[in-house]
């Protein structure tokens, strides 16, 4: 774990290849086919041949929760258990890892139809209202969600009327922690001008790289209004160049800010988290990921050697 650019993807590799694992996505753009140049995918030319899981296995227009991830990783890890390979999570969206490694409390499905509503009142009426409405269902859980948190507010408000309980209640009844794998988790801290250079430089090579035709792809989709995504970082501001709302030099200006905040609540986040082994530095630099070989009690392996690792000793 650890903040954007700061080289994830080439750690999971490196440990991938030490411990005879395979690599699990948990970035939630990646999760979706089409969305390449922008979530800053690793090309399969790039995987040396190690197999990746949980990516581009969504449609753009897919909806997807935190939940709906726990259920998919869930069933990917028997199959690595079956074959012996370990799982080596690798990704930026934190939420969906808390949502593997600690679990979700047992809530109702979604329903498009009652979010709808809420979402129409909001606008006609405010996000404050909505959480006038919550504060008379759960004032436990409005007094920890604020008040224009939109997403939050509806989602409280329809557990509530789904299962006529308070969604605090819900809560705190307990929560399935993964069971089967004893996790260790890396964190990667680089220092901070580093990573913010690497993270304009990444910028600048996305929209040079393609990312303004891909976003055109993508709003080309037939349903292109339904595409979560493309209000991410990169996307967001790439649709306003092409919708004429902005220059390409403003759009590359503010994916730059806008992604070092990002960085910024990713470690918050990150650091939240209790258990992480932090290491100073990027993911690809060798003498990180020996160090981090050495905490896990493994030796770097050489070329053409055979590593040996146990499903149970980490995910």
């Amino acid at each position: 774990m650890g903040p954007t650019a700061a080289a994830k993807s080439a750690l999971a590799l490196a440990l991938a290849e030490q411990l005879d694992g395979e690599v699990v996505n948990y970035d939630s753009v990646q999760l979706y086919r089409g969305f390449d140049v922008g979530s800053g995918k690793l090309p399969v030319v790039e995987r040396r041949g190690i197999p990746h899981h949980l990516l581009d296995f969504l449609e753009p227009d897919a909806v997807f929760t935190a939940g709906d991830y726990r259920r998919a990783a869930l069933k990917v890890l028997p199959d690595l258990r079956a074959r012996g390979r370990m799982p080596v999570f690798a990704g930026g969206t934190g939420l969906y890892l808390r949502a593997l490694l600690a679990g979700l409390f047992e809530g109702p499905l979604r329903s498009e139809a009652l979010r709808e509503r809420l979402r129409t009142l909001a606008e006609r009426r405010s996000r404050e209202f909505l959480h006038r409405m919550l504060l008379r269902f759960d004032r436990v859980a409005a007094a920890r969600i604020q008040p224009r948190d939109t997403q939050k507010l509806i989602r409280a408000l329809e557990v509530c009327l789904v299962t006529r309980q308070p969604i605090s209640a819900l809560q705190a009844r307990g929560r399935e922690a993964l069971a089967g794998f004893r996790a260790t988790m890396i964190g990667l801290n680089p220092p901070r001008e580093r990573l913010y250079d690497r993270i304009n430089r990444r910028v600048e090579q996305m929209f040079a790289g393609g990312l303004l035709e891909e976003t055109q792809t993508l709003l080309h989709h037939p349903r292109a209004e339904c595409i979560k995504p493309l209000g991410a970082l990169g996307y967001r501001q790439a649709r306003a160049v092409l919708e004429g709302k902005s220059s390409r030099e403003a759009a590359v200006m503010d994916t730059q800010t806008a992604t070092r905040h990002y960085a910024k609540r990713q470690l918050t986040w990150f650091r939240g988290e209790a258990g992480v082994i932090w290491f100073e530095g990027f993911g690809d630099d060798p003498q990180v990921q020996r160090r981090i070989l050495e905490a896990l009690g493994r030796s770097p392996v050489a070329a053409g050697e055979t590593a040996l690792a146990s499903p149970a000793s980490a995910n």
